[in-house]
């Protein structure tokens, strides 16, 4: 492992990188999908496959990148990571084909599967436990800061020439590897091989732990029911929105500037909404409470299938983009959430590997769900497809009724021990007291005066 003494303390290393990476990644993805369309000419089967191989990547490699950055180093897989992710997008923004472009997506899989889990195990790890959820808030604002700003830069790059914000994107990738090299601190994980030298057997007990955690918790299984319906409609949103603005909508004109201006003004918009409403969730949401958690995620989840909805039936495009801008928040905002959710109830000990395995769920349920909704597009239309995304995200709000009535149980049972320990040691005190003797109490009352 790669070790190095940061002056920078690692919440702040860790808002510096969310920055960044954020402000690499809107400058990619605000017109990926335009490129592939535009420059390399892609079919609607070809998107599809695209997604499809970036999620069979994301399945394979989820749990055991997630067993590797806790056996050897999270600190060495987030940096390792982030520089496969590079060069990737270097590469699908220098050769504008099918297959060059689904190589650059193994790679991109395989890079985003190693910060995936270990970026978020490694802060929880770093910093006091009570602090997590603020961490993981604050980290989602200042990442939308950057999504703000990669999103002009990409509409500017773009119009200059439309592979541009993937290669300058991917080479900010390659520079964030660099600087968390230098600055990224790793003080309180011991890996493995201090202890022993690790073999794939040790990486199997590790994985093994992180099942029989999954297993041992209703609620865990639970939360991870919950990433595989995620994953399930997602995909089916990820690769038609865009085309379901651009066939289903006349773009309204913006002078002389091209259309794909209107995706950095739809991409603009949703941070500031997003910093706006994550602000107002930091401030009024106790994250330390599970209750509450949930509750909050509840909520935002029936704003987001409504929303959804809406944006697939709309007959305008203005109704279209609020429908679309509300959608946007909705995920931005419930991520840190669930994220937050999901590492309380992990153990630390194998908690990359448990975050890995969400990862790994909704992979299974990307794969599972984008076909048949982009056969539902194929063969209907688009709108039917997001409709049939929005139900297929409906069922989280039964789940996340289940998982509040088991934290209401557990805390009543909680309550009801402590209050029947209360009442034993009070009847215990009070026996003692009537057991006293008439000479004892003399005794004691003569001890004090």
């Amino acid at each position: 492992m790669l070790l190095h003494k940061s002056k920078l303390s690692a919440y702040t290393v860790y808002l510096i990188f969310a920055a960044l990476f954020n402000l690499s990644f809107s400058t990619i993805v605000t017109v990926n999908l335009v490129y592939q369309v535009e420059v390399a000419k892609l079919n609607p089967l070809q998107l599809v496959l695209v997604g499809t191989t970036l999620e069979v990547v994301a399945f394979l490699f989820q749990v055991p990148t997630g067993v590797l950055a806790d056996v050897y180093s999270r600190r060495l897989a987030v940096i390792v990571g982030i520089s496969i992710f590079g060069l990737g997008f270097i590469i699908e923004g220098s050769f504008p084909r099918f297959e060059v472009i689904v190589a650059a997506q193994v790679l991109f899989g395989i890079g985003i599967t190693l910060v995936d889990g270990a970026e978020q195990a490694w802060i929880a790890g770093e910093v006091e436990e009570e602090r997590i959820g603020h961490v993981f808030m604050r980290s989602t604002q200042v990442g939308l800061l950057g999504t703000l700003v990669g999103a002009g830069v990409s509409v500017a790059l773009a119009s200059i020439r439309l592979n541009l914000p993937l290669v300058i994107g991917g080479g900010m990738g390659l520079l964030i590897a660099i600087f968390l090299l230098l600055f990224m601190p790793e003080s309180r994980f011991r890996p493995a091989f201090e202890q022993e030298r690790p073999t794939w057997r040790d990486m199997g007990t590790t994985f093994l732990n992180g099942v029989r955690l999954v297993r041992s918790s209703g609620l865990l299984v639970t939360i991870l029911l919950i990433a595989l319906l995620y994953g399930l409609y997602s995909e089916g949103v990820d690769r038609l929105s865009t085309p379901h603005l651009l066939n289903d909508f006349m773009l309204p004109a913006l002078g002389q500037f091209k259309p794909v201006v209107w995706f950095g003004i739809i991409s603009a918009l949703s941070t500031l909404l997003t910093m706006i409403a994550s602000e107002a969730v930091r401030r009024r949401i106790d994250t330390n409470r599970q209750s509450s958690l949930i509750r909050i995620q509840l909520l935002v989840n029936v704003v987001g299938i409504a929303s959804l909805l809406l944006f697939a039936l709309a007959g305008n495009f203005f109704l279209a983009l609020v429908a679309l801008l509300t959608f946007k928040v909705y995920r931005s905002v419930n991520e840190p959430l669930y994220t937050t959710w999901l590492t309380q109830n992990s153990d630390a000990k194998v908690r990359a590997t448990v975050i890995s395995m969400r990862g790994q769920v909704d992979a299974i349920g990307q794969i599972a769900g984008g076909p048949p909704v982009g056969y539902v597009g194929t063969v209907i239309s688009l709108r039917a497809a997001l409709v049939t995304s929005s139900l297929m995200l409906s069922p989280v709000l039964l789940l996340f009724a289940y998982a509040a009535r088991k934290v209401r149980k557990r805390v009543e049972a909680v309550d009801s021990v402590e209050e029947i320990d209360t009442r034993n040691l009070s009847m215990t005190q009070g026996k003692t007291v009537m057991r006293m003797t008439p000479e004892e109490f003399h005794i004691d009352q003569g001890g004090v005066h």
